[in-house]
């Protein structure tokens, strides 16, 4: 099966922590082209693409995605998990740790890709249905109001006016975050049963967070060890393994081909990511280099692209360039007309429109070498010898 995507760039720019300008800084970039031409080799199983609304949430929308293709790819009936249960729960105890650190932490709208399962081992996981996370009146998030009055209230507690710190004020937080999005239920029922979110996660989802394992590759760390990502989102101090780009990419590869989709964290700030071509790339030429004609022509079809190695993708981190933009889900490959590899990616943008499929990104095996901060998968997916390498 073959899908044509046409070239009219969608520029997006921003970090993990201001999404909201991410998703809305869209920039046209020219008019139809020849286009890409990609044919499908793996195509795994995924729930519908969703919408994160004008919030920094991607990271729990792209591992909740990625819990549901795990239900999938364990015979289960998938089911659409709430992401803002995840939320609230990392909101609650990020503020926990912003006031024990007096405020040297970043409280924003951003996460990591493994706080999901951190919410899932702590808390538990609700339905979408039962815990919509929408009370304050609008039909998507929007979390601008709610970030900025939960972290002004954090500020004002860190100040310690009293000279000592309320013993209330979490008393007060929780009061915040239920006006906002809804108190918990201590109980709910699902399909005729009643469960509390510790259950239902034990009982009907049936992940175990302890068999997924989140790898990186950075050479500021030593290799095949396990180290914290260093971004400002990482706000529990996440772990993963650091491994060499060649293994980080063969067990992504491995990942797929034995039927696993993988969590992703990344940069979209290029000027190659294009949600509306479908296409996320890594020009040869950098984008201030190139000429106006250049430029134009970005997204007519496939070109050379950048060689990446393990030195100019270190560079690139260590120097701002790749950042903790965004958190989406890999579902599979397919090749452009020239026979090179992309990888299918499920956002959470909406559906929005292009010529591949709606809501999704083909990412080109140089964009995923180049600007890969984390990628999460279970422990099975990973190659025997990498296995071995990490005492897994």
């Amino acid at each position: 099966m073959k899908y044509r995507v046409l070239a009219l760039a969608a520029l997006f720019a921003g970090s993990l922590s201001a999404q909201v300008d991410l998703i809305n800084k869209v920039k046209d970039n020219g008019g139809d082209k020849a286009g890409f031409e990609f044919t499908t080799v793996i195509d795994l199983e995924a729930t519908p693409v969703k919408n994160q609304g004008r919030s920094g949430t991607c990271w729990s929308y792209a591992t909740t995605g990625f819990v549901e293709s795990e239900m999938i790819r364990m015979g289960k009936d998938p089911i659409d998990i709430s992401e803002m249960f995840t939320v609230r729960n990392v909101y609650y105890d990020k503020a926990e740790k912003y006031v024990r650190l007096h405020g040297y932490l970043n409280f924003a709208q951003g996460g990591a890709l493994p706080d999901v399962m951190y919410v899932i081992s702590k808390y538990g996981a609700m339905p979408q249905v039962k815990y919509e996370g929408l009370d304050y009146g609008t039909e998507i998030n929007n979390h601008g109001e709610l970030e900025a009055v939960l972290k002004a209230m954090l500020d004002e507690v860190i100040k310690n006016k009293n000279g000592q710190i309320t013993p209330v004020w979490r008393e007060a937080f929780d009061a915040t975050l239920n006006a906002y999005l809804g108190e918990v239920p201590e109980t709910f029922t699902w399909e005729g049963k009643t469960y509390t979110p510790r259950s239902f996660a034990d009982d009907v989802l049936g992940i175990i967070p302890d068999d997924y394992v989140q790898l990186t590759s950075f050479t500021h760390h030593g290799m095949n060890e396990e180290v914290m990502i260093q971004v400002p989102d990482n706000w529990a101090w996440g772990k993963a393994y650091n491994v060499a780009l060649d293994d980080m990419m063969a067990a992504l590869d491995n990942a797929l081909n034995e039927g696993f989709t993988v969590a992703w964290a990344t940069d979209v700030s290029e000027k190659g990511f294009s949600l509306r071509n479908g296409v996320a790339i890594v020009p040869a030429t950098d984008y201030k280099d190139m000429t106006a004609q250049e430029r134009e022509s970005m997204f007519d079809g496939p070109k050379p692209e950048k060689e990446i190695n393990q030195e100019n993708r270190q560079a690139a981190y260590d120097n701002y360039q790749t950042t903790d933009d965004h958190g989406m889900l890999i579902t599979g490959t397919v090749k452009d007309q020239e026979g090179n590899i992309y990888y299918i990616v499920k956002n959470s943008w909406g559906e929005r429109d292009n010529d591949f499929r709606a809501g999704y990104i083909n990412a080109s095996r140089a964009f995923v070498e180049y600007k890969t901060i984390g990628i999460m998968m279970h422990k099975d997916a990973l190659p025997k010898s990498l296995r071995k390498k990490l005492g897994i």
